[in-house]
């Protein structure tokens, strides 16, 4: 089964990077037989962000990460980035989780491909 990095750096709203690394990163998951894991870093540790209220018919990160999780992925989340940023694990979307640096290296080197978006 092919394994699926990806590595999100950008906020959630604003630039589409986050919100189009996750749309692959749901197209592979839903598929079944791929192995998915995404990590969020600097501003993208927003997208992780439990309660996100958004505008009827504008997309919600949030829920963007439920499909990758509910396909047996992971969603870890910068340790270092959230502390930066006043967050806190009870602040986490549901099937995030605190991540950090010691993770992401055993990710990358777990992956076939990682994505950096």
């Amino acid at each position: 089964m092919p394994r699926y990095l990806f590595i999100l750096n950008d906020a959630p709203y604003g630039s589409e990077r986050s919100y189009n690394g996750l749309r692959l990163a749901d197209s592979l998951a839903k598929r079944g037989a791929h192995e998915v894991r995404v990590f969020l870093m600097g501003d993208a540790v927003m997208c992780a962000k439990l309660g996100q209220h958004t505008p009827n018919g504008y997309y919600n990160i949030e829920r963007m990460l439920l499909p990758v999780t509910r396909a047996g992925g992971q969603i870890g989340v910068c340790g270092s980035c959230l502390d930066a940023r006043g967050i806190e694990a009870g602040m986490l979307a549901e099937g995030a989780h605190r991540g950090s640096m010691d993770e992401l290296t055993a990710w990358t080197e777990w992956a076939e491909q990682v994505l950096v978006f």
